[in-house]
């Protein structure tokens, strides 16, 4: 796998490297040993499939409060989308920024999104499904949601959202003083996405 650091500290961009044949290619996904030469050291405890009909779904901006932080790996199994992250740690140097980056099925790249980041995802083709991997289990009452457009963090998607779920439309924005260390998001009153 070639591993890519990202603008904001601790995410990685993922290329499975193919091994390429008259029949296709295989291609390695997971490896405990490679992405602890990176650092990372996770046992996924969860995996999700999403599926999204229509191109503008958008789902998000999801994350799950201490003790039950997830760290997400990330890949787009059919169809594309432009995938979100916001880092929450009120630690890190890139605290409260945001970054994109495109998956798809054809390009076929992953993401590894540590815990305490808020995920989420605008789909930019009908039919798209997200595989994705987490390291903690869900806990209803750790999760959590900041706004998909609040102008806290003035994330730049690339559609008008086409759909998407009530609870997600009806985060209320941060306060002005949001972005300093503290309980500041709202929690999730369903895990529906």
């Amino acid at each position: 796998m070639i591993f890519e650091t990202c603008e904001l500290a601790g995410p990685l961009r993922i290329e499975p490297t193919r091994h390429v044949d008259e029949r296709g290619f295989l291609a390695r996904t997971w490896c405990r040993e490679e992405f602890a030469a990176q650092g990372v050291h996770v046992d996924w405890v969860q995996c999700n499939v999403s599926f999204n009909e229509r191109r503008g779904t958008l789902r998000g901006m999801h994350y799950q409060a201490a003790p039950w932080e997830e760290a997400k790996l990330v890949r787009c199994t059919m169809g594309a989308i432009y995938d979100v992250i916001v880092d929450l740690r009120p630690e890190s140097p890139t605290f409260g920024r945001w970054m994109a980056c495109e998956l798809s099925a054809e390009n076929r790249r992953m993401i590894y999104i540590p815990g305490r980041f808020a995920h989420g995802f605008q789909t930019l083709e009908d039919r798209s499904e997200v595989f994705y991997q987490m390291s903690a289990p869900y806990h209803p009452e750790a999760a959590r949601s900041v706004r998909w457009n609040d102008p806290a963090f003035a994330i730049d998607w690339p559609l008008a959202p086409s759909c998407m779920s009530e609870r997600d439309r009806s985060i209320p924005d941060l306060q002005p003083a949001a972005l300093e260390p503290g309980p500041w998001t709202q929690p999730c009153k369903s895990r529906k996405r």
